[in-house]
Protein backbone atom coordinates (compact mmCIF):
# COMPACT_ATOMS: atom_id res chain seq x y z
CA UNK A 1 0.00 0.00 0.00
CA UNK A 2 2.67 2.36 0.52
CA UNK A 3 4.07 2.01 -2.69
CA UNK A 4 0.88 2.73 -4.16
CA UNK A 5 0.89 6.07 -1.92
CA UNK A 6 4.75 7.01 -3.03
CA UNK A 7 4.01 6.05 -6.79
CA UNK A 8 0.32 7.82 -6.88
CA UNK A 9 2.18 11.26 -5.06
CA UNK A 10 5.16 10.78 -7.39
CA UNK A 11 2.64 10.97 -10.73
CA UNK A 12 1.10 13.72 -9.84
CA UNK A 13 4.21 15.72 -8.89
CA UNK A 14 5.62 14.37 -11.93
CA UNK A 15 2.50 15.19 -14.17
CA UNK A 16 1.95 18.75 -12.38
CA UNK A 17 5.69 19.85 -12.56
CA UNK A 18 5.84 18.59 -16.91
CA UNK A 19 2.55 20.42 -17.79
CA UNK A 20 3.35 23.20 -16.08
CA UNK A 21 6.45 23.37 -17.56
CA UNK A 22 5.69 22.14 -21.17
CA UNK A 23 7.55 25.27 -22.73
CA UNK A 24 10.50 23.90 -21.54
CA UNK A 25 10.18 20.54 -21.51
CA UNK A 26 9.25 20.12 -25.45
CA UNK A 27 12.37 21.32 -26.56
CA UNK A 28 14.08 19.09 -24.49
CA UNK A 29 11.72 16.06 -25.64
CA UNK A 30 12.15 16.88 -28.99
CA UNK A 31 16.12 17.46 -29.42
CA UNK A 32 16.08 13.69 -27.53
CA UNK A 33 13.37 11.72 -29.41
CA UNK A 34 13.50 10.94 -33.25
CA UNK A 35 11.45 12.80 -36.07
CA UNK A 36 8.73 10.68 -36.46
CA UNK A 37 7.77 11.14 -32.30
CA UNK A 38 9.03 14.48 -32.07
CA UNK A 39 5.93 17.04 -30.24
CA UNK A 40 7.01 19.80 -31.47
CA UNK A 41 4.78 21.40 -28.72
CA UNK A 42 1.90 19.47 -29.10
CA UNK A 43 0.24 16.60 -27.06
CA UNK A 44 1.12 17.94 -23.79
CA UNK A 45 -1.09 15.70 -22.13
CA UNK A 46 -0.23 12.42 -23.55
CA UNK A 47 3.09 13.34 -23.23
CA UNK A 48 2.88 14.90 -19.39
CA UNK A 49 0.88 11.63 -18.85
CA UNK A 50 4.41 9.23 -20.56
CA UNK A 51 6.90 10.84 -18.43
CA UNK A 52 5.37 10.75 -15.25
CA UNK A 53 4.22 7.38 -15.32
CA UNK A 54 7.68 6.39 -16.01
CA UNK A 55 8.97 8.61 -13.82
CA UNK A 56 6.83 7.43 -11.03
CA UNK A 57 7.87 4.07 -12.01
CA UNK A 58 11.77 4.19 -12.07
CA UNK A 59 11.00 6.09 -8.30
CA UNK A 60 9.17 3.35 -7.30
CA UNK A 61 10.71 0.23 -8.91
CA UNK A 62 14.21 1.57 -9.86
CA UNK A 63 15.57 -2.03 -10.24
CA UNK A 64 12.51 -3.21 -12.19
CA UNK A 65 12.90 -0.91 -14.97
CA UNK A 66 16.87 -1.17 -14.98
CA UNK A 67 16.22 -4.94 -15.63
CA UNK A 68 13.73 -4.73 -18.18
CA UNK A 69 16.03 -1.90 -20.11
CA UNK A 70 19.09 -4.45 -20.11
CA UNK A 71 16.30 -7.14 -21.22
CA UNK A 72 14.79 -4.81 -24.22
CA UNK A 73 19.30 -3.94 -25.13
CA UNK A 74 19.57 -7.50 -25.11
CA UNK A 75 17.20 -8.34 -27.38
CA UNK A 76 17.75 -5.50 -29.72
CA UNK A 77 21.87 -6.56 -29.97
CA UNK A 78 21.36 -10.25 -30.52
CA UNK A 79 18.27 -9.45 -33.06
CA UNK A 80 20.56 -6.76 -34.72
CA UNK A 81 23.55 -9.38 -34.93
CA UNK A 82 21.47 -12.45 -36.35
CA UNK A 83 20.19 -9.63 -39.04
CA UNK A 84 23.38 -9.04 -39.65
CA UNK A 85 24.45 -12.81 -39.96
CA UNK A 86 21.55 -13.28 -42.63
CA UNK A 87 22.27 -10.32 -44.68
CA UNK A 88 25.61 -11.80 -45.41
CA UNK A 89 24.48 -14.88 -45.83
CA UNK A 90 21.99 -14.00 -48.51
CA UNK A 91 23.63 -13.62 -52.05
CA UNK A 92 22.03 -10.45 -53.69
CA UNK A 93 23.60 -10.82 -56.98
Amino acid sequence: MTQVVIWLIAFVAIFLLTFKRWDSVSPSLDRALPELLKSRGDNRTLWGLSLAVLGATVLVRPVDILLTVILAALIGLIGWKIAGWAMNKVDLH
